[in-house]
């Protein structure tokens, strides 16, 4: 039978907020990096939230850097109104890793868990 263990996101500090200080894939925060292998899952839940008075479109690459295929482009909304979910519960595996970009540097803050399922 499969076990979940809740974990912190490997590129938070403490389970701190991870302030997205880049604008470029090249200058991308690592926020997490999944569990070595094929045999467990890592279900991410990521959520941002915007410090801003405008609108910021974040880009998070998800398992791989330079694939549009690996690209989710999303625009967090303005200050005020709390946390966004960017990432609903994904899988990843065998050591693939989640970075984060943003059009404006500074604004942008993650958080989130992984539910680590091992088989």
């Amino acid at each position: 039978m499969a076990t979940y263990t809740k974990q912190l996101l490997s590129g938070s500090t403490n389970g701190k907020n991870m302030q997205v200080t880049g604008t470029s894939t090249g200058a991308s925060i690592t926020v997490h990096t999944a569990v070595a292998g094929t045999s467990d899952l890592d279900e991410i839940w990521l959520y941002a939230t915007n410090t801003s008075v405008a609108e910021n479109l974040l880009s998070i690459e998800f398992g791989a850097a330079g694939s549009d295929a690996n690209f989710v482009y999303l625009t967090v909304p303005v200050q005020g109104t709390g946390l966004s979910l960017l990432i609903p519960g994904l899988l990843l595996q065998n050591g693939m890793v989640i970075k984060a970009y943003a059009a404006t540097a500074n604004t942008i803050n993650l958080n989130g868990f992984v539910n680590r399922i091992t088989a």
